[in-house]
């Protein structure tokens, strides 16, 4: 069908929830799920409801691009926040050229190249100031901005993060630094990030151990709740 109408949400149902998905009819059901969200008015409950909906029917769907990298989970979350900041708006997801898990697919892939490249240079850059006996040196993560906006899956995050329920995120730190906790670290790498090298010199602790407890501690957890909430 031609976007218009199913974009404008003229041929959609009032709004409900999206139900399971068959696999024969995925597209419809992930189409019907981006109308219903662009619908409504951004930053609106309703908007945020349904591209709730939208970002687990993509998750459960199959078709997203994975791949064992510590660093997919980052990617991801760039992804999700470019799908709640260009769906329907900015660089508007067009549906006469793709399905919106191909569109979503290039970003991802284009995602993960940068991180390769940026933690090769990470690696280029950590080897040298080693080897110059230099102390300082730059993170290229430091370098991306990150996007202002939140998307829903987000703010469950952060929730989940701040309020800490099981007590698990407090509980778990750095050896011999209990104020590097899970939690913190969890706080100050979601979304608006802080480079690393900030957090270096904020807390008096090196970047390696730093990046190095977050990969063995921080991503586990975030994953685990991830998939408890239906996003992976």
């Amino acid at each position: 069908m031609k976007d218009e109408s199913t974009r404008s949400g003229r041929n959609t149902p009032p709004d409900s929830e999206v139900g399971a998905i068959a696999p024969n009819n995925l597209d419809n059901t992930l189409v019907r799920a981006i109308a219903q969200t662009c619908q409504h008015p951004r930053g609106s409950r309703q908007r945020n409801r349904y591209l709730n909906q939208l970002i687990r029917a993509i998750a459960r769907s199959g078709k997203l691009w994975r791949e064992r990298t510590e660093y997919y989970e980052d990617a991801l979350q760039q992804t999700w926040l470019y799908l709640s900041r260009n769906l329907c708006e900015g660089q508007q997801y067009d549906p006469t050229r793709s399905s919106v898990t191909t569109w979503l697919n290039q970003y991802l892939k284009w995602r993960l190249h940068d991180f390769r490249q940026q933690a090769q240079a990470d690696k280029i850059q950590h080897i040298s100031a080693k080897s110059s006996g230099a102390k300082e040196f730059q993170d290229p993560v430091a370098t991306i901005e990150s996007p202002p906006e939140i998307p829903p899956i987000w703010e469950e995050t952060l929730d989940w993060a701040k309020t800490d329920p099981d007590g698990e995120l407090t509980q778990t730190h750095i050896k011999g630094r209990p104020d590097l906790t899970c939690q913190v670290l969890i706080l100050r790498r979601l979304p608006p990030e802080t480079d690393w090298k900030t957090l270096e010199t904020e807390f008096d602790c090196p970047y390696s151990t730093l990046a190095s407890f977050y990969q063995r501690q921080c991503i586990s957890r975030l994953r685990n709740f991830a998939k408890r909430q239906g996003y992976l």
